[in-house]
């Protein structure tokens, strides 16, 4: 169910960066994806596919969880900011992603059904458990070759970021191209046209 404040796109970005677009723009009005409890148990739940953490279908938020989650969102924003215009992160923003990574005790297990399975497992609840995670993929991420190919999107009113997978890759989603392009359009024809 997507809530009028809620329904974060869903790009298929790696997981850090698509939990970053969690705050996303409608029309150059910055909207916040994880605005309430079910918003966040939305997202979990659209992308449990993608996580080694076991989730249920329809996760149970915490007002806790979601307090964590939108600090750890805001802190994976501030370091994609970082890589996309290639500075170093504020301190204090890896410090936050550290805790966060460490804050749930997780480990992987060999488990044997028709074979060899690996298991994600934790004594932790699966919310703070699947936050964990995130927080150590952004690790991965910020840490990794992809860092450097992180991009804040140039389109109009825009606020998502992307990870180029495409030396000519310039926009977040094909919409955003459209719109930048269709801009320009005007802008070029606007400014040719006198007012008499």
């Amino acid at each position: 169910m997507r809530n009028s404040d809620g329904g974060a796109p869903r790009l298929g970005e790696p997981l850090p960066i698509e939990f970053a677009n969690a705050t996303y723009a409608v029309r150059g009005q910055v909207r916040d994806g994880l605005g309430t409890a079910e918003h966040l148990a939305e997202w979990l739940a659209s992308v449990r596919d993608r996580l080694a953490t076991p989730l249920p279908e329809h996760p149970t938020v915490s007002p806790a969880d979601l307090a964590a989650a939108r600090a750890l969102r805001d802190t994976v924003r501030a370091l994609a900011d970082a890589a996309a215009h290639d500075r170093a992160p504020a301190p204090d923003a890896v410090a936050e992603l550290n805790r966060r990574a460490a804050a749930v005790p997780r480990w992987r297990e060999l488990r044997w059904a028709d074979g060899p399975v690996v298991a994600a497992r934790s004594a932790a609840d699966p919310v703070g458990t699947a936050l964990a995670e995130l927080a150590d993929a952004a690790v991965s991420l910020f840490a990794g070759p992809d860092r450097t190919e992180v991009h804040a999107c140039p389109g109009p009113g825009c606020v998502l970021y992307f990870v180029r997978d495409h030396p000519r890759r310039e926009w977040c989603s094909a919409a955003c191209g459209n719109r930048a392009r269709a801009a320009r359009y005007y802008e070029r024809h606007r400014g040719g046209v006198s007012a008499d």
